[in-house]
């Protein structure tokens, strides 16, 4: 049981994206809660800002708006976190919606199971494009990434991710917050947590929408960068490998051995692939009541893993293998 009253700041950082802003503060203004909370923006040096969205809101929301020089999302979270007058923060993207009932969910979790970090899980809205909904099927899915980002039934522990994630300003004090790299800031603040001897947990129901701004290319280099993080994230945390990240990069060879040895063997070897791949359009298309998104769904599920599968792979041989510095390796996942 929680006995002191919890004070919520929504910590969201912001990058040339005011359009984003003004639908997540529109989400706000339905948001079922007994208690005050203040809504706490960074704009993380945008040419393009949200001021005037935000000041547009003001009347109705208690927002506070800072700007400040690029520097990634994880730091701007974290001058959010200092910046905020509450005694927990919650940590969304720019690119969510909130159900009406998030805030309430959060709070009776918390005061009858109180947690100094909590995560949720992400969802389609019934106003997504099909594409943005097949990306998040074979995001969230237990079938292709076995849960991990926001299921009761997840194959591994829960991390919390930092679209939709809860830190007590106890906790934040005590681990600084996120790192610069970027992505994986996420994973490796919850091992963190781990390590200071604290627990995550996910709360059930506690969702936004994820409305993800993405095309093909943008998906194949946002899942390409997620297999990049990986093995650094494993050589920091060595506790948290786990043979399952191997798995996209095991079917990656998968579907090329599976080609190969139908052309030069015997065709019928084909037929695991086809089999799993038409599991994924039945259960993509009844989920979302669509066999187009079904479809759509096959090929994001071939992005995700070629995209996630490769990069891991190049990404353990120069980390683990040659032991190359992360940062020196890979400058473009960590910000100054």
């Amino acid at each position: 049981m929680q006995k002191d009253p919890i004070y919520f700041s929504f910590i969201i950082p912001v990058y040339n994206r005011p359009n984003e802003i003004k639908e997540l503060l529109e989400s706000f203004t339905h948001l079922q809660s007994n208690n005050e909370y203040e809504i706490v923006i960074i704009e993380d040096g945008s040419t393009e800002t949200s001021e005037s969205v935000v000041e547009s809101y003001k009347s109705q929301l208690h927002i506070s708006y800072y700007k400040k020089k690029n520097s990634g999302p994880g730091s701007s979270r974290n001058f959010g976190m200092q910046q905020a007058k509450g005694n927990y923060f919650i940590i969304l993207d720019s690119d969510c919606l909130l159900p009406s009932h998030y805030l309430s969910v959060v709070e009776a979790f918390l005061k009858n199971n109180y947690f100094h970090c909590f995560g949720g899980a992400d969802a389609a809205d019934a106003s997504f494009t099909s594409l943005q909904k097949a990306i998040n099927y074979t995001m969230t899915s237990l079938l292709t990434t076995g849960g991990i980002r926001g299921n009761k039934k997840s194959i591994q522990k829960f991390e919390p991710r930092s679209f939709n994630m809860g830190l007590s300003k106890k906790l934040f004090n005590l681990t600084k917050g996120f790192a610069k790299i970027h992505p994986g800031e996420d994973p490796d603040l919850s091992q963190r947590i781990l390590k200071k001897g604290f627990k995550t947990t996910f709360i059930p129901n506690a969702f936004v929408y994820h409305k993800r701004r993405i095309s093909w290319k943008k998906f194949y280099q946002q899942v390409h960068k997620f297999g990049m993080v990986r093995p650094i994230l494993n050589k920091w945390h060595p506790e948290s490998s786990k043979i399952t990240f191997w798995f996209p990069t095991m079917f990656v060879l998968f579907v090329i051995t599976t080609i190969i040895g139908s052309l030069v063997i015997n065709k019928f070897l084909l037929l695991p692939l086809l089999a799993y791949m038409f599991l994924i359009f039945i259960d993509a298309s009844v989920k979302n009541k669509n066999i187009q998104i079904g479809s759509l769904a096959v090929i994001a599920l071939f992005i995700q893993f070629f995209g996630y599968g490769i990069a891991y792979l190049k990404s353990t041989i120069f980390i683990k293998i040659l032991k190359r510095d992360p940062e020196k390796q890979f400058p473009h996942l960590f910000f100054k």
